[in-house]
Order: structure tokens, then C-alpha cells, then sequence
């Protein structure tokens, strides 16, 4: 394997020359040694054909020696200085600053771990940043219309008849959704959630999760949205199981988790009476499952692909989300990918000739241990 830019290698490669770099800080220690025994040795031989007194050769040797060394000490202390200081700089909360990457040894290969701890530190710091913004934008909507209606009832504006009290409760369950999604961020996070596997029938588990969405859909018609969940009605869902009595081997709650957040996500971004269609078939493997959620949007382009399940990523696009969305916390694809790696299967964006296909494989019954 050859060396990356500035001489980089891989965690782990062999280095050249048996593990010893050809411009290592031992090798320029060595030379040190070598060069300093060299001079002596030259003006010792010079003294005693020139018949020069000793003690001037010694002056000589020692000005010569702390002169390289010096040299030498210098090119070794400079970039420890600059990492001292992107360090403190780092410490400070100051994530901007890098180190120069111009040398091909030990301190070579620190700079490239902190640049890369720096860049690190700095996506985490922009992510947590961004959470902050959006669970402040996100708990702000609906807060403010329970207060607005919790202040009309208190004022005597209106009275707290049935319909009122059903718009403070639909606000009541909007918090209830965002605070559910942030639970399954920090589980996610955590790595704290157990899969409780077992075999259920698809057709009827799906049709399910459709129905389901269609009312949540209904419920929440007419009112704005603050929780990023659609209140799209014009879209129709579509469900093609085949074969119908297709089974699969799987965690239902963090499947449901799956499918509702594709189906909300492509219903966001479905053209007026739009079609999502939700397909499943059988996998390579016992009780395995293939899902596929499409949709007849503008689709991803392909430079986006391997950022569509980024936390908080909202697309790229000059109109992402159809009527009735604000766009959402970006939380729900990440969520998806989460609860399709617990089971060990696969999801990424498929080509498709029209709109987004997102491809799911779920691995299915792990064999029995013989």
C-alpha cells in the first residue's frame, strides 16, 4: 500500500524499512550521533596532521554539535508548540484550528490524530448545537398554542367545551410525540434497547401501519404542524404484500418505528394526490424481508444518498416537503436506519425510475445453534 497525502498510512499498516520511517524522529536522532561523531573525528584527524592544539579542536566540535542540535531541536519543538496551542485552543471550546500536516514522522502522524479529533469534536459540537435549535423550534409551536388556548379558557374567550379541550389535548400530544423521538435518540445513542423478536404475519402488520397512518393523518388535518409529523390527506397509501401469507421474523414495535417514519417522510414530499406505495417480499433467508417504501417526488439525487439518514438532515432540495409539513426535526430517518441496524439488515436509497425508493433487508430467524 502506498502513503496518502503528507505521508499518511492506514491505522495498522507496516511502515517501510522494517517499522522505521525513513525521516522518523529516530532516525534524525541517529543522524544526530552520527553527524556529531563525524565532525569530531574529522577535526581530530585535521589536528593531528596540521599539528592544531587540542583544545581548539574541542571549541571547534562543541560549536559544531550544538549548532546541528539546536537545528535539530528546533524542528522537533516548532509543531509541538502548534499542537500545544490548537490544543489549549480546542480546550477552550475553539474547534476551528488545525494543525499543519507537512512532516512525514511520529509528529507527522499526531497531527493528523488531532486535526481528525478537532474535526470530530467540531461535527459533534455543530450536531449538538443544531439539536438545541431544533427541539427549541420544535417545543416552541406547540406550547405556544396550548398556552394560547389553556389563556382563552382562563380569560372567558371561550368556553371549555369538547372541541376546545380536544385542541389542548392534540397539543398535549404533539409534546408527547417530540419527547417520545428524543427518548429514541438518547436510546439510540445508548445503545440501551433490546430487540424482542418473534413471527408475525406481514399483510396484516402492515395494512396496520397504514391505517394507522391514514388517522393520524386525519386527526391532525386542519391544524398546523409542530411536531414535522405530515398532515398530507391527499396522498394515497398503497400496500403490495406478496406472497400474501408472508411472514417474517422481527421486532414489530422498532419495524412500526421504520415504516411510519419512511411513510411520513414520503408523504412529505408527494406531489398532490400522490401515490406511496409500501412493498414487501420474502428475503434470501427463513423469515427474512425485503421492504420498499416509494414514493412520486422529486426524489434524491444520487450526490445525496449517503447523507439522506444523517441526524437532522432535512434534504437539499428547493421545495423538500409538500403542503402541511414544516420540514420536521430531521430525526426520523436516522431513527429508521437505527432500528434497521439493531436487527442487523440493511437500508439505503434504491434507484427508481420516478420519486425516492428506500430499501430495507431485514435478516429474518437467526439460525437455531446445532
Amino acid at each position: 500500500m502506498t502513503d496518502g497525502p503528507a505521508g499518511r498510512r492506514g491505522p495498522g499498516e507496516p511502515q517501510p524499512w522494517g517499522g522505521v520511517r525513513p525521516f522518523s524522529i529516530k532516525t534524525k536522532l541517529g543522524a544526530l550521533v552520527v553527524v556529531s561523531v563525524l565532525i569530531t573525528t574529522g577535526l581530530s584527524v585535521i589536528a593531528v596532521h596540521t599539528k592544531t592544539e587540542l583544545r581548539f579542536i574541542t571549541i571547534f566540535s562543541m560549536i559544531a554539535t550544538l549548532l546541528i542540535t539546536q537545528f535539530v531541536a528546533h524542528s522537533l519543538t516548532a509543531p509541538l508548540d502548534d499542537m500545544n496551542a490548537v490544543a489549549r485552543s480546542i480546550s477552550h471550546g475553539d474547534y476551528t484550528r488545525r494543525v499543519r500536516e507537512n512532516r512525514r514522522d511520529e509528529l507527522g502522524d499526531l497531527a493528523q490524530t488531532i486535526n481528525a479529533m478537532a474535526d470530530e469534536l467540531e461535527a459533534q459540537d455543530g450536531q449538538r448545537k443544531e439539536l438545541v435549535a431544533n427541539v427549541s423550534h420544535e417545543l416552541r409551536t406547540p406550547i405556544a398554542g396550548l398556552r394560547a388556548v389553556l389563556e382563552n379558557i382562563v380569560d372567558g374567550v371561550t368556553q371549555a367545551d369538547p372541541e376546545t379541550m380536544r385542541t389542548a389535548l392534540r397539543q398535549t400530544e404533539r409534546l408527547g410525540r417530540l419527547v417520545e423521538t428524543l427518548l429514541d435518540l438518547s436510546r439510540l445513542d445508548n445503545g440501551v434497547v433490546p430487540l424482542k423478536k418473534r413471527r408475525f404475519e406481514v399483510w396484516p402488520y402492515l395494512s396496520g401501519v397504514l391505517k394507522e397512518a391514514n388517522m393520524v393523518a386525519s386527526a391532525r388535518a386542519g391544524m398546523a404542524s409542530g411536531s414535522g409529523s405530515h398532515t398530507r390527506t391527499d396522498v394515497h397509501l398503497h400496500l403490495d404484500v406478496s406472497p400474501p401469507e408472508l411472514v417474517a421474523h422481527a421486532d414489530p414495535e422498532r419495524i412500526h418505528q421504520v415504516v411510519a417514519n419512511l411513510i411520513d417522510n414520503a408523504v412529505k414530499h408527494s406531489p398532490p394526490h400522490g401515490r406511496v406505495t409500501v412493498r414487501a417480499r420474502r428475503g434470501a433467508q427463513p423469515e427474512s424481508l425485503e421492504l420498499e417504501v416509494l414514493d412520486e417526488g422529486p426524489g434524491i439525487p444520487r450526490t445525496e444518498w449517503h447523507r439522506v439518514f444523517e441526524r437532522f438532515n432535512r434534504g437539499n432540495v428547493n421545495r423538500p416537503h409538500g403542503p402541511g409539513s414544516d420540514g420536521g426535526t430531521g430525526l426520523g430517518l436516522a431513527i429508521a436506519r437505527w432500528a434497521v441496524d439493531l436487527h442487523g439488515g440493511r437500508i439505503g436509497v434504491a434507484e427508481s425510475e420516478r420519486g425516492c425508493r428506500i430499501l430495507i433487508t431485514l435478516p429474518g430467524a437467526s439460525p437455531a445453534p446445532s
